[in-house]
């Protein structure tokens, strides 16, 4: 039988699954990929064809970090229009016990030194 060379590029997942079944059988690289072909080009039901993988739709994919509960809850407040959002935050912030709220006023501070101002500083950052 004559032979010929060919040069094809196909994909490297495709390459190793063709070298593990070479490896499986005990033949070469080029026999699997005959075989392959033969098969192929004579349409014999249920004979093995080699495909690329189908791509996974991008909707079909886990939303990664995001439960079922976590998704809808995010889902029903980007239904909410941004003056609805607003309401809404305002209320949960209410509802935090212990929630920081501004000061109602501005404190001015007057130091004589700057000794005087980095020790208020070192007081104000231990202070809970």
């Amino acid at each position: 039988m004559a032979l010929a060379r060919i040069s094809i590029t196909v994909p490297k997942g495709l390459v190793a699954a063709a070298d593990r079944q070479a490896r499986e059988l005990g033949r070469s690289r080029s026999w699997v990929v005959a075989e392959a072909l033969r098969a192929y080009l004579s349409g014999a039901a249920g004979a093995a064809r080699a495909r690329e993988p189908a791509l996974v739709p991008y909707a079909t994919l886990p939303k990664p970090g995001l439960g079922e509960q976590r998704l809808g809850q995010l889902e029903a407040d980007l239904r909410l229009s941004p003056e609805e959002r607003v309401l809404a935050a305002e209320d949960t912030a209410r509802a935090v016990p212990g929630a920081r709220t501004r000061p109602r006023y501005r404190q001015v501070l007057q130091f004589d030194r700057f000794e005087d101002f980095l020790a208020w500083k070192r007081h104000a950052d231990l202070a809970p």
